[in-house]
């Protein structure tokens, strides 16, 4: 269901119908002396769409353009996201992008290193990912041993010690630098992923899940590079986290997403 779709479509017709019939009460009032009220009272349909059309409006205009909620489903975020989390993802930083068409309109910035950003699945645009951007338009990304390397230079990472969160039980945690983000990461002992060199194409992007070893990212079949015209937005805080068992954790509430 592309709720983006849906919201466009409601907005329209309650528009619309609002519209048109101010418009109708209008020709007639001028089209007899007694002036518009003698339309009768406004049809029930039109009630709704004078009441709905501003609050669509206004959502349709925040959720395109401003901050948009998403629920983060898995833990290949781990342990920068947690299953459950929901967070706001900024619309504007990398400019504003047509609803439903997603094309961009007005260029306010590009994605960075290190950015913790939403996209559309390049298989099945109808499906987001949200993961951290590791290789630009250009850039040579090679992962090998539980180590990055982009253009040749390592990326930096502490010795990996224990993982405490207790969502991923015999993980080990790490702290890497990436760009101008200072991360954690996990891996899984015992528990191989893709290894490989992989070269990003103009306008792509090359993404992977902080979870390394538990993480369907660009160094998959599915996934690959991701366009330019896919990106959603930069994830930028978390405002709940509701996952059953563990629900909800107020500890999650207000942090910002680094």
């Amino acid at each position: 269901m592309d709720f983006a779709l849906i919201l466009v479509v409601a907005t329209g017709v309650t528009g619309l119908v609002w519209a048109g019939h101010v418009a109708w009460r209008r020709s007639l009032g001028a089209a007899k002396t007694g002036g518009p009220s003698e339309a009768g009272p406004e049809p029930v349909i039109v009630e709704y769409a004078r009441s709905f059309f501003p609050i669509l409006l206004v959502v349709l205009l925040i959720r395109s353009f401003l901050f948009e909620p998403f629920r983060i489903p898995s833990a290949s975020m781990m342990p920068t996201l947690l299953t459950g989390d929901f967070i706001f993802v900024n619309k504007y930083t990398y400019g504003l992008r047509l609803p439903v068409l997603n094309n961009k309109v007005l260029d306010l910035g590009s994605p960075g290193r290190g950015d913790v950003v939403v996209f559309r699945l390049p298989s099945d645009p109808s499906v987001n990912y949200i993961k951290r951007l590791v290789g630009l338009p250009g850039d040579s990304v090679t992962y090998l041993n539980n180590q990055i390397f982009v253009n040749g230079q390592a990326v930096p990472v502490t010795v990996p010690g224990p993982y405490l969160g207790g969502d991923q039980p015999g993980s080990v945690q790490a702290r890497e630098q990436l760009g101008e983000r200072d991360h954690d990461v996990l891996f899984m002992p015992g528990r191989s992923s893709i290894n490989g060199t992989f070269i990003v194409p103009a306008g792509h992007y090359f993404m992977m899940g902080d979870n390394r070893d538990n993480s369907r990212d660009s160094r998959y079949d599915g996934v690959g590079m991701v366009p330019d015209g896919n990106i959603v937005g930069r994830a930028v805080r978390i405002w709940m986290n509701w996952n059953i068992p563990n629900m909800p954790r107020w500890s999650r509430i207000g942090h910002a997403i680094n």
